[in-house]
């Protein structure tokens, strides 16, 4: 027995593409811009990859905006998840999801 064969499989992480991030750090700048968000956090997983933002750094985050690749067929893999875990908005298409934050102002309820 070898110790390669001993290793536990490790599947492959997800992670986003290059004009998935453009698209992501775009809406960042703008919602920095407007003052509403001040933090993000990215995270590559072995079932998906998450783009976090939030008020503060030290705090949970406000929106959580999600690729789930194994999801694409059924729900769509992209979807944006609010504070507490609620779905906001799922979808097949990143620019469909992210229009959640279009013309709208989001305010944080402290």
């Amino acid at each position: 027995m070898s110790i390669d064969s001993a290793a536990p499989a490790s599947r492959p992480m997800v992670f986003f593409e290059r004009r998935e991030l453009d698209a992501l750090t775009q809406l960042y700048g703008r919602m920095v811009a407007a003052g509403e968000w001040r933090d993000y956090a990215i995270d590559g997983l072995p079932d998906a990859a998450v783009f976090s933002v939030f008020r503060r750094s030290s705090e949970a985050p406000l929106y959580r905006i999600e690729k789930r690749p194994e999801l694409a067929r059924r729900q769509g893999a992209w979807a944006v998840i609010g504070h507490g875990g609620v779905v906001l908005r799922r979808g097949h298409d990143l620019s469909q999801v992210l229009r959640l934050f279009e013309g709208r102002r989001f305010r944080v309820v402290e």
